[in-house]
């Protein structure tokens, strides 16, 4: 019995005029060529910079390693501090907003984008994405389009976010859960500096 088709994805468009597809375009050559073959502390500044003249608004003291992938410069905001570590994808649609002194770490998945899978053509769809000030995203998350990650949040490794984070939760598991409230000390041990500087 033949199987009938409901889904037609030669008919799906892209909602992006040539002015953007060029400048995409020019992007990805510049991130191959002058944003991802730099040294991770040495060229900070210049990867910021490289950011800033497609379009980012950096705040001061922003930290981006070189293997993060993003999509469209344009569309990414940074407070003060903030970091987006090793291997992160910014799949950045939409906006795609980290509060001050916000982490996301490595191989995590801020994603911006789906489609609207009731429409035969599935058509792109997507939403921002807030990631609040102290808040932590960890080791190989995933985030999805229209979340919002509270200030002061951790997600756990491997979390799936697909709806808001509440402040200062830690957060984790497939669907994401809460954990625990988070507690910082106002007087972090030094144990660990003393450590490094024993080794």
């Amino acid at each position: 019995m033949k199987h009938e088709t409901r889904i037609d994805l030669t008919q799906m468009k892209t909602p992006w005029p040539l002015k953007v597809k060029v400048k995409r375009g020019i992007w990805l050559l510049v991130q191959a060529v002058l944003f991802r073959p730099t040294f991770k502390n040495l060229c900070r500044s210049w990867r910021v910079f490289l950011l800033r003249l497609f379009g980012a608004e950096i705040g001061a003291g922003c930290l981006i390693l070189p293997s993060a992938k993003i999509l469209m410069p344009w569309k990414l905001k940074m407070g003060d501090g903030a970091v987006i570590g090793a291997d992160v994808d910014v799949y950045n649609f939409d906006t795609i907003e980290l509060g001050t002194m916000a982490m996301v770490s490595q191989r995590s998945f801020l994603c911006t984008g789906s489609h609207d899978y009731e429409d035969p053509h599935m058509p792109l769809t997507f939403a921002p994405i807030y990631i609040g000030s102290e808040a932590w995203v960890s080791a190989e998350c995933f985030v999805g389009p229209g979340v919002t990650i509270g200030n002061g949040a951790v997600l756990a490794a491997r979390t799936v976010a697909v709806k808001d984070v509440p402040e200062w939760m830690i957060c984790g598991g497939n669907p994401c859960r809460e954990i625990k409230p988070r507690t910082v000390n106002d007087h972090p041990s030094d144990e660990l500096e003393a450590r490094l500087k024993a080794d």
